[in-house]
């Protein structure tokens, strides 16, 4: 790693970390295929308190969960164990007595009617099975608001059984199609999702870090979670997700450390080799990793709950697609990462990438809400950036 970039890096983690408005830390780091290339912290874990913010702190890491869950998945399509294109209901039996909401009639109740078609484990891990999420979504905030529909942060069995949006299949929406994609898994093995990561990926990956229900050991290196306010000013929350929950959450239940989700990242730019073993045959990380939406794209996520999110969109203006189970840019970004690379974020403004063709990915974590965080996210965009200068530099050089 050149001395500029490092010394670039730092300087954004010290920027964002002490200038107003800021972020009360952040962690980031940079791999290549061997190993980490830059590991970066600054700021504090919790606002006002004198714990620093270390490589080794725990995050909840939200929609970063997703790509793991999907892992999953194509360990059991590798296996023979699991069709992609038949009913999902075959392997998780409650996603068959789902309708489809469409709209509400005058006294406010919802109008329901049968799907013209099933969901399939396909269209879970491309949001096209017909869920949103309640922060995203004007109709699930409606159901929460008046009808009671769980948030899935309350990680319970509820929270899953909401109604289709639209027709499976119609169209891309970001949502709750990975956490039915976890019951699609656990229906197969007959084991909780935790288990299944915990035997066939964290395992060949020597990911010790990485849990949907974590220990004392891990619980006493977590951040805390921040709001931000209209005003700029951040407020330490004392939110949690449940420990344990009802349900293992393919969608965003975990935590890790940056250190642990790097060797994911690593995984995926060894063609599917971890540390300590084989996660995923090369052929279907190849596979994987191609746009499986065909002329479908990626639309903007719209801030519904303000408090949860702003409105929310990597490079606007550029063409993006879904593959199984990452964002894909399919032109050049601004920060200088290739057309055809991997991506995606989690809510409390966490953000990584995935470059196979160079063999470069990076993570940035904080714990701040809402999403779109403007500190965090153009900090991330500035540090992606500058990794992406330094390469150019290199092979100038």
């Amino acid at each position: 790693m050149s001395t500029d970039f490092k010394a670039a890096a730092d300087a954004i983690l010290q920027r964002v970390t002490t200038g107003e408005p800021r972020v009360p830390g952040v962690v980031a780091m940079v791999t290549d295929r061997k190993g980490n290339i830059y590991e970066g912290a600054a700021g504090v874990r919790r606002m006002g308190g004198d714990q620093p913010m270390t490589p080794d702190t725990v995050f909840a890491i939200f929609s970063t969960t997703k790509a793991i869950t999907g892992t999953a998945v194509l360990q059991l399509v590798e296996e023979g164990k699991l069709d992609l294109d038949a009913p999902a209901e075959r392997y998780a039996p409650d996603i068959g007595k789902l309708q489809v909401v469409d709209g509400f009639d005058a006294q406010g109740e919802p109008r329901l009617r049968a799907p013209k078609r099933p969901v399939t484990t396909r269209m879970l891990m491309l949001h096209t099975g017909g869920f949103g999420y309640d922060f995203f979504n004007e109709t699930y905030n409606r159901l929460a608001q008046e009808k009671g529909q769980p948030s899935v942060v309350t990680a319970s069995k509820a929270a899953l059984l909401t109604p289709l949006l639209f027709d499976p299949g119609d169209k891309w929406e970001y949502g709750s199609n990975i956490d039915w994609c976890g019951q699609v898994v656990e229906g197969i093995t007959g084991k909780r999702l935790g288990q299944v990561f915990e035997e066939r990926i964290f395992q060949p990956l020597g990911m010790t870090q990485t849990s949907f229900a974590p220990s004392p050991a891990l619980l006493q290196r977590m951040a805390s979670m921040h709001a931000r306010g209209a005003d700029g000013a951040l407020t330490a929350m004392d939110f949690a997700l449940p420990n344990p929950p009802e349900v293992d959450m393919g969608g965003h239940g975990l935590h890790a450390t940056v250190g642990d989700y790097m060797r994911f990242i690593r995984m995926w730019l060894n063609d599917g080799m971890g540390e300590h073993g084989r996660v995923l045959k090369p052929e279907t990380v190849r596979m994987a990793e191609q746009n499986h939406l065909g002329e479908k794209k990626i639309t903007m996520l719209p801030g519904v709950i303000p408090s949860l999110s702003n409105d929310a969109e990597f490079f606007p203006g550029l063409s993006k697609s879904w593959s199984f189970t990452f964002m894909v840019n399919d032109e050049e970004a601004p920060t200088g990462r290739p057309a055809g690379a991997l991506g995606w974020a989690g809510l409390a403004n966490l953000f990584y990438w995935i470059d196979r063709q160079n063999g470069n990915g990076g993570f940035w974590a904080t714990q701040i809400l809402p999403f779109g965080d403007p500190v965090s996210f153009v900090g991330y965009l500035d540090f992606e950036t500058a990794f992406y200068r330094s390469l150019q530099g290199r092979k100038a050089a």
